[in-house]
């Protein structure tokens, strides 16, 4: 039997509430979030106003929002942002929930990118919120960062938080994969690409079951989506530049794979923090002009 939300509470009461329907330790913190989302404060308020007051209305908002969590819809989505790198993003249900272990992808990047204030070019293919063209292009405000996606209203959250963060050099195009490039060329081209088998069960779990599945699965082995930006990077690389790609644990050995057959050099795949494959790379032939 649900417990009923209380008719007048304070902070304590409402997340005791809330522990009835997010009873584990992570569920407990999402309902602090959720609870300091819809009142506006900090995490530190509640440390001396855990007994004060909550205005009914909210007290409902916060309630509808922990039954919604208790069904499964993601965080991100209730609260519409996400921190990742040193930048708040919103995130919609038009965009991937942008995740910490991806911000390997951007380190690997800023790695083979300069900071010496020289010209810089950079392509995000499939962009989604502009997590990561965001996070290099704040990093190199020289460079001049291109974030693409095939979907409109993908696109118009990117473009947002670019404005809600103030980073100016990057741009957007609307396209798939290397179409939106057109003739362009980069010395960094990076992609966080659809790679989940488009039979695996985890797409009917947890928050998976509420992201958009076309930036998610990419056919019957994952790597639709990799195959392409792979055998495409050549053309589209200046000489000595790098291709990354973020992909599955189990992905390694056959992205890999597909570098090298496109004739990128110097390919190797990066382990997460769990010591998973997560993201590979390889490099077009050539002297780059920072060789």
């Amino acid at each position: 039997m649900s417990v009923p939300l209380p008719a007048t509470a304070c902070a304590a009461d409402l997340l005791a509430w809330a522990g009835h329907h997010l009873p584990t330790p992570e569920g407990r913190a999402e309902a602090r979030l959720l609870l300091l989302h819809v009142l506006g404060q900090p995490a530190v308020w509640l440390f001396s106003h855990d007994r004060e007051p909550i205005d009914p209305a909210a007290a409902r908002r916060f309630g509808e929002l922990v039954v919604r969590r208790a069904a499964g819809e993601p965080v991100a989505y209730l609260t519409g942002s996400r921190g990742f790198w040193s930048l708040e993003l919103a995130v919609s249900p038009a965009t991937l929930i942008p995740r910490p272990e991806t911000e390997l992808l951007v380190e690997q990047a800023l790695l083979r990118l300069p900071d010496d204030g020289r010209p810089l070019r950079i392509a995000d293919m499939g962009t989604g919120t502009g997590a990561v063209a965001l996070a290099i292009a704040a990093e190199r405000p020289q460079a001049m960062v291109l974030a693409t996606d095939l979907l409109g209203p993908t696109l118009a959250v990117a473009v947002g938080n670019a404005q809600r963060n103030g980073i100016e050099n990057v741009h957007f195009r609307r396209g798939s994969w290397y179409r939106a490039l057109g003739r362009d060329r980069f010395d960094v081209i990076v992609s966080n690409p659809p790679y989940i088998r488009s039979d695996d069960a985890h797409l009917a779990q947890g928050d998976l079951r509420f992201e958009p599945p076309a930036a998610l699965a990419s056919g019957d082995d994952g790597l639709e989506a990799i195959r392409i930006i792979a055998a495409g990077a050549p053309e589209h690389l200046v000489p000595g530049g790098w291709l990354l790609l973020e992909h599955g644990w189990d992905q390694g050995p056959a992205v890999r794979a597909l570098l090298d057959a496109a004739g990128l050099e110097q390919v190797q795949t990066v382990v997460d923090l769990e010591g998973r494959d997560r993201v590979s790379l390889g490099r077009r032939p050539g002297r780059s002009l920072w060789d």
